[in-house]
């Protein structure tokens, strides 16, 4: 769940729909407004967690750039435990539709891992992406891919994550 820094901001989610107005993965000076009298971000974004571990997310990468219907995608990224106690972290999949027949979230979670790792200890996590796992109610009333651009985000949370571009090809 996302936690507001106040009242005055909730709703407040982290699969929202883009709507020109300030997000909360963008930087704070790049807006300014006078009715703005807190920050954009949640204290807590969604996926956020404790820990007495601290966790190092790093080199995104896909075995390719772009699969078609009948085909899948492996996203990769290295995480590493970078302290002197074990624990667990939850990695997150986030997905975000470029382009489509309507509009779709800036970020959708789409698969999670628990992984427990060792003190210093590094590990590669693989998620599978197919047409399956982009599919979504679209403007023709019925469950469906798209053909087009992707964002892949991986991360501990909703606002900490790396990212990588896919494309999806639809076959005939």
């Amino acid at each position: 769940m996302t936690f507001p820094r106040n009242v005055g901001q909730v709703p407040i989610y982290y699969n929202y729909k883009n709507t020109g107005r300030p997000t909360m993965n963008e930087p704070e000076s790049v807006f300014w407004s006078h009715y703005i009298d807190e920050k954009n971000t949640p204290l807590y974004a969604f996926g956020h967690g404790l820990s007495y571990s601290k966790f190092e997310y790093s080199n995104i990468r896909t075995n390719k750039k772009s699969f078609t219907s009948n085909g899948s995608i492996d996203v990769t990224i290295t995480l590493k435990n970078n302290s002197e106690v074990a624990g667990k972290e939850v990695v997150q999949l986030y997905i975000r539709d470029i382009f489509a027949s309507i509009t779709r979230p800036v970020k959708e979670l789409k698969g999670f891992q628990l992984v427990e790792l060792m003190p210093n200890e590094t590990k590669e996590i693989t998620f599978t992406i197919e047409e399956k796992t982009l599919e979504f109610y679209s403007a023709n009333s019925i469950w469906e891919t798209e053909e087009g651009d992707f964002k892949v985000f991986i991360g501990g949370s909703s606002d900490n994550t790396l990212e990588a571009d896919i494309k999806f090809i639809k076959s005939n």
